[in-house]
């Protein structure tokens, strides 16, 4: 009897821990969503961006041979600015981003979300976005990626 109660509450640990893994991933799609792909990509939305991207946020790319490049948040936000300015943000029609989740990692406080990003309905990116839970929820705080 001490047996079968035993895998039964083992079982419901499992049970309430998978739960909460899948919290924590709708809660992850929510933050790239609002922040990267509404707020960064195709509106433009300052307020959006610093609700989910985490002000130490830093794209890292591939240049020529061993090279690395940084792109700070920062940056990338004063850019997002200028195009408002210019009138390419918000986006519109074809210039839409839109994504697909391929994959969501979650161990504690850490993540990792492999994405397609689609501009109108070309496939031109595949991001890996890694995130940190703080205090205030889950933040975007470095993302590398493949061109197409």
């Amino acid at each position: 009897m001490k047996r079968i109660l035993s895998i039964i509450a083992l079982l419901s640990v499992i049970a309430v821990s998978a739960q909460n893994i899948e919290t924590e991933k709708e809660a992850i799609k929510k933050v790239i969503q609002t922040a990267y792909v509404d707020g960064l990509q195709n509106e433009g939305d300052i307020d959006k961006i610093d609700s989910g991207i985490h002000p130490d946020f830093v794209l890292l790319g591939v240049g020529k041979g061993n090279e690395m490049w940084k792109y700070p948040i920062a940056d990338w936000k004063a850019n997002t600015v200028k195009k408002l300015e210019k009138g390419e943000l918000p986006k519109k029609g074809d210039d839409k981003v839109t994504i697909k989740f391929k994959d969501i990692d979650v161990t504690g406080n850490a993540a990792v979300a492999k994405i397609e990003f689609y501009v109108g309905e070309k496939l031109t990116y595949i991001d890996y976005i890694s995130l940190y839970k703080f205090e205030d929820g889950w933040m975007m705080v470095n993302k590398i990626y493949y061109k197409l």
